[in-house]
């Protein structure tokens, strides 16, 4: 019987076997598209324009109301975490840091107060040097470095959300301390700037908001230059069993209440709260910061690992 079987047959039969590898391919192609652009916001999966869209969302509701809900949420350690940030990039007069999601400004603002101070330093030790020297050459020596108090140091604000750049703008007026501050709207997966353009580039809170952390981190090694160093500051994964209960105990519990009592938003703080376990631990973030190109790549853990700052310089 099978040689009975005519050649346009076999054809049939193979065109047909043909097509349905042709559909079976296509369909995985379709399945890996489609985990592509899944990901998540909070512990509810999303596509990845969707999740771009809702955490914009959450920032603008939360803007005018942030940095209040930070000192509540942390009760003010925030600020020290920031504090040793600063002491851990150590910047000299002259550099110059991109701070990405940065919109109320809080690194910004820092580095440009360290960075004021060190210049400071930088004078009395030249007038120290020069004893001989009239009040009238001093004080004019003083004046010149006031001009000039930052050496030529800028700290770029870069943030995707308006209404978190506008409250900075305000804060930073509000403190005096708005010169060598630039406002920069840019999304942290492609940045606006030319490649090897900053000396410091740090994320505080944000990379975890993200879509593709990934192509963030390569593009914080595009516009560094040679030489300069990545700061990340975030909350981590907590090694300690007994720290880590009484730890998403607070998450779970009493940081979503503070949020509806405080800003008036539950749902938003329930997702900075799921965002926070959905990011991933010390390690695998460090191996994520390697596969960017970034060497040198350690992190701190603080409080047991509830924050961590990562570090790592583009060589």
């Amino acid at each position: 019987m099978a040689t009975s079987m005519n050649g346009p047959v076999w054809r049939h039969l193979a065109r047909l076997c043909r097509s349905r590898r042709v559909f079976q391919v296509s369909v995985c192609n379709v399945h890996s598209s489609r985990a592509e652009n899944e990901t998540y916001f909070g512990f509810e999966k999303v596509s990845a324009a969707e999740k771009s869209e809702q955490v914009y969302q959450v920032f603008e509701r939360v803007a005018k109301t942030y940095d209040l809900m930070n000192d509540a949420m942390t009760l003010g350690v925030h600020r020290l975490w920031k504090d040793y940030l600063l002491h851990k990039m150590n910047p000299y007069p002259g550099t110059q840091l991109l701070d990405v999601a940065g919109g109320t400004g809080d690194i910004a603002v820092r580095f440009i107060s360290y960075v004021r101070s060190q210049r400071e330093r930088q004078l009395r030790r030249e007038l120290k040097s020069k004893q001989n020297l009239s009040w009238q050459e001093i004080a004019e020596r003083y004046q010149q470095g006031d001009t000039g108090c930052l050496g030529g140091s800028q700290a770029v604000i870069c943030d995707i959300n308006k209404e978190m750049l506008k409250v900075g703008k305000r804060k930073a007026l509000d403190l005096g301390t708005s010169e060598g501050l630039s406002w920069v709207v840019g999304n942290a997966e492609e940045l606006p700037f030319m490649d090897d353009k900053f000396d410091f580039y740090t994320v505080a809170f944000g990379i975890r908001n993200v879509t593709h952390i990934e192509q963030a981190l390569q593009e914080a090694y595009r516009v560094l230059k040679p030489g300069g160093q990545f700061l990340c500051l975030e909350f981590s994964s907590v090694n300690n069993p007994l720290t880590s209960r009484l730890y998403d105990l607070y998450s779970f519990q009493v940081i979503p209440v503070i949020g509806e009592v405080i800003a008036g938003d539950w749902k938003s703080y329930q997702y900075l709260v799921e965002s926070i376990r959905r990011f991933p631990a010390q390690e695998e973030f460090k191996e994520m910061i390697e596969d960017a190109g970034f060497l040198k790549v350690t992190y701190s853990n603080l409080i047991s690992g509830v924050v961590a700052i990562h570090s790592g310089f583009k060589l």
